[in-house]
């Protein structure tokens, strides 16, 4: 099947661009409740795919071992925005595992917190590893690497911590995976379908009703996602302001290249969805637009119409169109 269209971008009266894509919804079963263009599609999930890369983390005891507060947990799903207090607090994990910056393999960004990105180019100061927005994610390597006494070249596709990843992420999609590609992170990126991510979510979602290790890992790590919605992303991100303005317990978690999943455990419910062309504008507005159509997030809140339907203005600030659902899909 094709994917469908999802988003519209509107000038005046006429849809200047479309956006497609595909969603798939899965319950705790992992069958598909619903879907939208081809859930077989084979994709990389990218940062979407980041509580599947901590399952081992927690699972494994290494998280227990290192004392992980709920707020380390939730860093090591998030992609943050580098500020204040996403730099101190991985930096503070680091301390606390005996590893510094150097030891990160993420690579340098500056920030993404505007205030603190300005004052940096002020300074003249040059990007940090520590504020990579995947630092939290590779944080929680480092620590896993230490639990399991493995070496510091732990992105290595043939390293332990990413041997233990591609196995829980094979178990909990139900699939083999088909390969991965390297995430800009320097991370492997393993690959899946849409109905498999889905499942993985449902799988998450449905997690505190079972008692075994890798779904005790799940619930802890959605329940942190959802506790510390400003550590999974930012002010600004789709993923923080969604989660606190949704109107029941969910996890929200985008990825690059158009690509978002939600957990919601109160339904037992996993969410996968991927704008085809990559559009972040796209794939914030369609998960914004199918979370309002469940139910859990009310279409008329402010961080709700903010990203479901931004106004687009001018250099003179006259509003010239709007990014909206496309009418019908969801």
């Amino acid at each position: 099947m094709s994917a469908v269209e999802m988003v519209e971008v509107l000038r005046g009266p006429l849809a200047e661009s479309r956006h497609f894509g595909h969603a798939v919804i899965c319950d705790a079963s992992g069958e598909v409740v619903e879907s939208w263009g081809d859930p077989d599609q084979q994709i990389l999930p990218r940062s979407s795919a980041k509580m599947l890369q901590a399952l081992p983390l927690v699972a494994s005891g290494a998280a227990d071992a290192h004392r992980l507060s709920t707020e380390r947990l939730a860093l090591s799903c998030a992609s943050h925005q580098g500020a204040p207090l996403h730099n101190e607090a991985v930096a503070a994990w680091l301390s606390d595992i005996g590893r510094s910056e150097e030891d990160l393999i993420c690579g340098a960004e500056p920030s993404r917190d505007k205030d603190l990105r300005l004052g940096m180019i002020r300074r003249d100061e040059a990007p940090r590893r520590l504020m990579n927005n995947c630092s939290g994610k590779h944080a929680g390597f480092l620590t896993l690497a230490r639990h399991l006494g493995a070496g510091p070249d732990y992105c290595c596709p043939d390293h332990a911590v990413q041997r233990a990843i591609k196995s829980v992420f094979e178990e909990v999609t139900g699939q083999e995976t088909p390969g991965y590609g390297i995430d800009g992170c320097s991370a492997p990126n393993f690959a899946t379908t849409m109905h498999g991510m889905a499942r993985a979510m449902a799988f998450f979602a449905s997690a505190e009703t079972r008692g075994d290790v890798l779904s005790r890992a799940a619930s802890r790590l959605t329940q942190a996602m959802i506790a510390h919605p400003v550590h999974v992303a930012g002010q600004g991100r789709a993923c923080t302001h969604l989660m606190q303005a949704a109107k029941e317990p969910v996890a929200i978690k985008t990825g690059a290249e158009g690509y978002f999943i939600a957990i919601l455990p109160e339904r037992g419910l996993g969410i996968s969805l991927k704008i085809v062309d990559g559009a972040t504008r796209a794939s914030d507005c369609a998960i914004a637009a199918l979370l309002v159509r469940l139910g859990v997030l009310d279409a008329d809140h402010p961080d709700v119409k903010r990203f479901m339907n931004p106004e687009i203005r001018n250099f003179a600030k006259t509003v010239t169109g709007e990014i909206r659902p496309k009418a019908d899909v969801f």
